[in-house]
């Protein structure tokens, strides 16, 4: 039977609950067990599809083509495997569930309610999960913290879960926040105790607690929060800033953590093997030489709008053993005359134009593009950048000034990119477009090819639109070479031969990027911008 390790949070959101589920799967992986994980998001929405990035960071695409949270990313990129919808549970699919059950009569006779209706749905999904996923330890990230109303049902479930279980089978770990007095040079315990004083009255004790600071936990607060959270003083372990959140790992290791939870579930203790990481961390840590690297997109305010683009830039630095020095450019902010492009990108080895939707700070990201091309800049557009890089091509080389995508202009004369086909009838937003890991054909003698080594490949996608068919023919006439197409034949890679770098992509190869075998778009565009 899998066992279960329920991580919850306290005091206060994006305290790193993610990064340190994460690192658990990682080193219980690296002890050579089978380890997945569950995210579990107590909002209503059905996926993290139709909500805007500044709300809830990046929506992470899975190979199956579900809309997820951030952090199934995170799993991916530390456990090293692929996550699929079913990783992600949210209150809108369980309540979805149990409402469809009701009106199929399967609870016929019974009032429905949370408990036990919702809550033995909950575990019904969780178990389903670890049948899937063959997994011999399911990590569970609760979402939220701990008082939240809407996360209640879930805590709830989890609850009997420790009661149904054996002991030995399921163990549950609070993560909250100590905040550092810099004044007085105190770390003050009193949030987090409140936070465990909600947990238990909720009917659930911490086998270990992760204190989320500043600086590493001092004794004095090591002491009050094992005294006040009824846990032992060794099983509270500090989650202290670090440099790089891949140093997470080998921080909780060095405070035994692997150890203390095999003890708690009764594994078979095997010290992790961590040396391909280590070498990781410390190529990143330790490079020299910097490259700077333009992002220009319109959500760059909060930076997990782009948190798989980010973490793709790192995984090819690491490979490259440079640092990557990140730009970040608001479209809107350069559409609008605030910022100046030309200095903005003065020195700048390479630009990346980020993906998006809606006219926002689209004629920057064109701008962005014309100055890139024209200045032999090294450039990657992703998805509405890949777009935005035929608009661009169409107006200023093809010179259809008024040229356009269908989905900033349904009225141009010249709609270079247009909505796919199969998207004209729907009328739904939510898990409508064209998502997952499809095939792309890749032309023999081309960047594309040169990239991944190979004449096919499977990328993820999220996209309404692609570049009109009818006026590929102009497009290549006039040297913008599609590259790379799908099985039915839409565009999916576009390239230019006499710049250094010029590649765009309709998919997002940043989902498949992982720390020690990086997405080879992102690694030769770094590869070039270092040269």
């Amino acid at each position: 039977m899998s066992k279960f390790i329920v991580i919850t949070g306290g005091v206060l959101s994006s305290v790193g609950k993610g990064t340190i589920a994460s690192s658990i799967g990682l080193l219980l992986t690296s002890m050579g067990l089978n380890v997945s994980a569950v995210k579990i998001d107590p909002y209503i929405n059905v996926d993290a599809g139709t909500m805007n990035p500044y709300a809830h960071g990046e929506v992470f695409v899975t190979e199956d083509g579900v809309e997820t949270d951030l952090d199934l990313g995170n799993y991916e990129r530390y456990l090293n495997r692929n996550m699929h919808g079913y990783n992600n549970i949210t209150t809108g699919k369980i309540y979805y569930k149990v409402i469809n059950n009701e009106r199929e009569g399967k609870y016929l006779g019974q009032t429905v309610q949370i408990i036990p209706h919702v809550t033995d749905e909950i575990k019904r999904s969780i178990y389903e999960v670890t049948k899937l996923d063959n997994a011999d330890i399911l990590l569970i990230e609760v979402g939220g913290t701990v008082g939240d109303i809407e996360s209640l049902p879930f805590l709830e479930a989890l609850r009997q879960m420790k009661l149904e279980l054996e002991r030995d089978k399921i163990m549950f770990i609070h993560v909250a926040l100590v905040e550092y007095l810099k004044a007085t040079g105190e770390l003050k315990t009193k949030p987090l105790q409140h936070s465990l004083q909600e947990l238990r009255r909720i009917g659930i004790q911490p086998d270990m607690i992760i204190a989320r600071s500043e600086i590493p936990l001092d004794e004095e607060a090591r002491g009050k929060i094992s005294l006040h959270g009824n846990v032992r003083k060794d099983f509270v372990l500090s989650s202290y800033d670090v440099e790089l959140p891949y140093e997470v790992p080998l921080m909780l290791e060095k405070q035994d953590i692997t150890r203390k939870i095999s003890s708690i579930l009764g594994l078979e203790y095997r010290k992790p093997d961590l040396t391909s990481w280590v070498e990781f961390v410390n190529n990143i840590k330790f490079a020299r030489e910097e490259v700077p690297i333009a992002l220009v997109g319109k959500y760059t305010k909060l930076k997990d709008s782009y948190i798989s683009i980010k973490e793709a830039i790192i995984h090819s630095a690491a490979k490259l053993k440079v640092k990557p020095k990140m730009k970040w450019i608001e479209s809107t902010e350069v559409e609008n005359g605030k910022i100046d492009l030309e200095r903005e990108l003065e020195g700048v080895k390479g630009v990346i134009i980020l993906p998006g939707f809606g006219i926002r700070g689209v004629e920057g990201k064109i701008k962005a593009i014309k100055y890139a091309r024209e200045n032999n800049v090294p450039l990657l557009g992703i998805c509405f950048g890949f777009q935005l890089s035929v608009v661009e091509y169409a107006r200023n080389v093809l010179g259809l000034k008024e040229a356009n995508s269908t989905e900033i202009n349904p009225n141009t004369p010249h709609p270079v990119v247009t909505i796919l086909d199969t998207m004209k009838q729907i009328t739904r937003i939510g898990g409508t477009m064209r998502l997952g890991s499809r095939k792309i054909l890749i032309r023999e003698n081309s960047l594309a090819e040169k990239i991944y080594n190979s004449k096919e490949v499977f990328e993820r996608h999220r996209h309404r639109y692609e570049v009109n068919p009818k006026y590929i023919d102009k497009l290549e006439s006039a040297g913008l070479i599609i590259s790379g197409v799908s099985e039915d034949g839409l565009a999916e890679f576009i390239e230019l031969k006499k710049n250094k770098f010029f590649f765009g992509t309709q998919p997002h190869p940043e989902f498949n990027s992982r720390p020690n075998n990086p997405s080879p778009p992102y690694l030769a565009f770094l590869e070039a911008s270092s040269k």
